[in-house]
């Protein structure tokens, strides 16, 4: 199998529950939305971006030769990917390695939760309704996550704060899995986040902007 992969590199994680840790990134070429926000467009339509094409078995050695234990795998949309189960049992089977996998929320989980002997962790966003992609969510997938998943929220708005507390309190969120609130990059200031969790005594949720806009770039790529 080959999977088309638009860039690897070592580098800190930028969200999610391992944030601030190093980790060994895949980014895969290829995603079924189109948000208003992307940060990653270009890696989306694949008859548009450069990539190389690798085997499950290079993009393991590559993963070992790193040294690095935590890989999270994103793109585009990493599960788009045709065969993807194989190179998530590969590297499930390897025992030290944990897998992290960044999706959309657009795609169902089920078929990825039972792999062994060690299931990938899911950082999963919700997209609200400035990405103007809502309507292609699974809320389905709510039901699958554990304490080792993220939902993220990325809020662009007052009024998506607003839908991401009520799907908190309907999907009983803060008691299955973490739950992160992620601004949209220049559209929303963090002080009124944070003031919306406050006022909505919402325990459990955590601000967490993208930490790699802050020390690079937003632009840049390989971090």
């Amino acid at each position: 199998m080959k999977y088309r992969v638009a860039e690897k590199f070592i580098s800190i994680n930028g969200e999610g529950n391992a944030a601030g840790q190093l980790a060994v990134f895949i980014r895969f070429a290829g995603c079924n939305l189109n948000c208003s926000y992307c940060d990653t467009k270009w890696a989306n339509n694949v008859t548009g971006v450069k990539y190389n094409e690798f085997s499950e078995e290079d993009i393991f050695y590559y993963i070992k030769e790193t040294g690095v234990e935590n890989v999270t795998l994103t793109g585009g949309e990493p599960l788009l990917q045709e065969g993807i189960i194989q190179l998530l049992s590969l590297l499930s089977a390897d025992g030290t390695l944990r897998v992290e996998i960044e999706t959309n929320g657009s795609i169902e989980l089920n078929k990825f939760i039972n792999i062994k002997p060690r299931r990938p962790v899911f950082t999963m966003d919700y997209k609200l309704g400035s990405s103007e992609m809502e309507t292609a969510m699974k809320t389905g997938n709510f039901e699958l996550l554990c304490r080792q998943d993220t939902v993220k929220f990325v809020a662009g708005s007052i009024g998506d704060l607003e839908t991401a507390k009520e799907l908190i309190a309907k999907y009983h969120l803060t008691h299955k899995c973490q739950v992160h609130f992620s601004p949209v990059f220049g559209k929303i200031d963090m002080q009124t986040i944070v003031e919306f969790i406050k006022k909505n005594k919402m325990n459990g949720v955590r601000l967490q902007p993208q930490i790699h806009k802050i020390i690079w770039h937003p632009d840049m790529r390989g971090v």
